[in-house]
């Protein structure tokens, strides 16, 4: 077949359609460790929510707060977290309800290994200097 021809497929060109993009980059801006150390805080300070009610969303925002109008890499992260928190809150609500019926133990333990997991990817990344976003998260700010 003919290279010119509409109905020619470049393997490779496809291939790398297929691939995901491990950087969701929105800004050219370079990102320096005053940019890195708050996004990570920002994920890594939920886990207060373990210990203290609600420090979990309380932290996020504290970063979200603080660095908003500095940092467009820390706003995206600390948005995310506090995003996330919320989000899983919700779902502990949810699950809180379904324990009533006795699936919802269940539910509480997965999330909480899915929340402790997730979090963590979550800082690796920002430290990576990659714009995560979480899966299965409300996006409440921006």
């Amino acid at each position: 077949m003919d290279e010119s021809s509409p109905y020619h497929r470049n393997l490779d060109d496809e291939q790398q359609q297929s691939q995901p993009q491990a950087v969701d980059n929105p800004s050219t801006d370079t990102i320096t460790s005053a940019d890195k150390t708050p996004a990570v805080l920002a994920h890594l300070l939920a886990f207060s929510g373990y210990i203290l009610p609600f420090a979990h969303i309380i932290a996020p925002l504290v970063v979200y707060l603080l660095k908003k109008d500095d940092s467009a890499y820390a706003r995206h992260h600390a948005a995310e977290s506090l995003n996330f928190q919320i989000s899983m809150t919700i779902y502990m609500l949810i699950s809180l309800l379904l324990v009533l019926v006795l699936i919802g133990i269940l539910f509480m333990l997965i999330l909480i290994v899915v929340d402790i997991i997730l979090i963590i990817v979550a800082a690796v990344r920002a430290s990576d200097e990659q714009w995560y976003r979480y899966p299965l998260c409300i996006r409440f700010v921006h």
